[in-house]
Parts: C-alpha cells; structure tokens; sequence
C-alpha cells in the first residue's frame, strides 16, 4: 500500500470536515452575539441622556433652518427633563441643586455649548416651587418648566414655551426669582447682541399655571439688578440711530410686587452715554 497515497487521500477527506466545523462554530457565535448587539441597541434606544441629545439638536437645527418646529419633539425632550427633576425633588433630604445642574450640565448636544444649558432652581412658597429653565442653544428654543408640591410629590406645574404663550421670547434666556415668600420671578430673554439688546418680562406662579405680570420692550444696551428692595432694570431710553454703540439717555426703573400687582416704584433718568473707544 502506497502510504502516500493513502495520507494524501485521508487529508482531503478531513478538509471539508474541518471546513464545516469552523463554519459551524462561527454560526454559533454569530447567534450567541445576536441578542447582545440587540440589547445593546436597545440600550442606545432607551438611553434617555443619548435621546435627549439627539433631540436637542434636532430642535436647534429645526430653528437655524426655517423648518416648522414640532411641539411632540420638544415635549418628548423636556419629559426627559422633567424625569431628571423629579429625581431630585422626590429626595426625603433637600435637593442637592448644584448636583442636579452638574448633571445636566452633561446633557449638552454641542461642544462648546454656546448658547445651550439646563437648570433647576427654587423659587418661592412654602413648600417652595421649583423651576427648570431650558436652553436648548444657538438658535434653539427655550423653555421654563415649573414643579409645585400639592399632593405629598412634586409634579409639572405649569409650562411657559412657544406653544402656550404664543408671545413669548425664547431667546437665550435666564430667569431671576424675586421673593422667597412667593414663586414670582423675571424672565430675561436675548441680551446676546453687542448692544444687549434684551426684553424682560415679570411672572407669579398662582398655584395652577404661570400668569404674567408685566413685559417690556426689547431694550438697548439693558442691564439689571435684583435684591430684596426690587428688581432696577437700566436700559437706552434714547437711542442714537447715528450711531448705535451710544445713547442720548439712559433710564433706571425700579419695579416690585406689591399687593400681587407689579409695579414701577421710580424711574430715573441717568443722561448721556458715549461709545467707549476702543
């Protein structure tokens, strides 16, 4: 017997027997790894912080483009912010404000993150009411959320957006609460131009939505103060159409709630204000 011959042709016989037994164990491993890349989409799926980012920047995009903006996406998005809040409002201890903002500082969808930021703060009442304040950055829509504790857990409150004050200015904006007594705050929106060119708007929480008080004009190189005598707001009276970067008067009004009513106490004039060279 020729034993080359013979290991020659048991060789060729094992050839396709290996064959299909590595196909055979690829398979398996294949199938095994199937649920995992399932579960794993899953997860990117049902990751509320991926989520959130991806609608944040549809938002913005929606806006810069000129598309028609959705109220389902930003509703969508700020539910993702409202679960992050009540997590920090459903704590037994005080909330730990400036680890809730810590966190949502992370949720940002631009790096740098011009223009987008999220943050909870307190107002006033007894129990206090909170407010979320939502920028969704440069160009975005903005929104403010309001939680209030009327049955043993806080809930969303009220909403001030787009979509339910039609007037409203969403444009870069802060929020100053006024008294520690009462959940009344002023809203600052735009100020984001080389005049500060801004409009501010006063609100009061009544227990079952939001209700303004009182809105100014969009005003030049504006700037303001809030502290326990009121809340002074300086702007150009008087602006110079010659030359933008001056004013030929600057006011300072000074206005509080008194007897639930926003009011002017004062206002003076502070005169002329030149361009400072540069």
């Amino acid at each position: 017997m020729n034993f080359i011959f013979f290991r020659g042709g048991n060789s060729n016989l094992r050839q396709p027997q290996l064959a299909n037994c590595c196909i055979a164990v690829v398979n398996i491993a294949l199938f095994a790894l199937i649920p995992s890349a399932t579960g794993l989409r899953a997860q990117i799926k049902n990751d509320p912080t991926i989520e959130f980012k991806r609608l944040a920047a549809q938002l913005s995009t929606a806006r810069l483009s000129g598309d028609a903006e959705s109220e389902a996406s930003l509703e969508k998005a700020l539910g993702i912010l409202d679960g992050l809040a009540f997590s920090v409002l459903g704590s037994p201890t005080p909330p730990d404000l400036d680890a809730a903002n810590r966190r949502m500082a992370e949720l940002v969808s631009h790096v740098p993150s011009v223009g987008e930021n999220y943050r909870l703060l307190r107002l006033g009442g007894n129990p206090a009411v909170f407010a979320m304040v939502v920028n969704f950055g440069l160009g975005g829509p903005a929104a403010v959320r309001i939680y209030s504790n009327a049955s043993g857990h806080y809930a969303l409150a009220a909403r001030i957006d787009r979509f339910v004050e039609k007037d409203f200015f969403d444009s870069d904006i802060e929020l100053i609460p006024m008294s520690t007594a009462e959940p009344v705050f002023v809203i600052v929106a735009g100020r984001t131009d080389d005049l500060a060119t801004g409009m501010f708007s006063a609100w009061r929480f009544d227990g079952r939505r939001a209700a303004p008080l009182w809105s100014s004009d969009l005003l030049q190189q504006s700037s303001y103060e809030a502290d326990g005598d009121g809340f002074r707001l300086t702007y150009c009276s008087q602006p110079d159409e010659d030359h933008p970067a001056q004013c030929l008067n600057m006011t300072r009004d000074l206005y509080r709630l008194e007897a639930n009513e926003w009011k002017r106490i004062e206002t003076k004039d502070l005169g002329a204000v030149k361009a400072t060279p540069k």
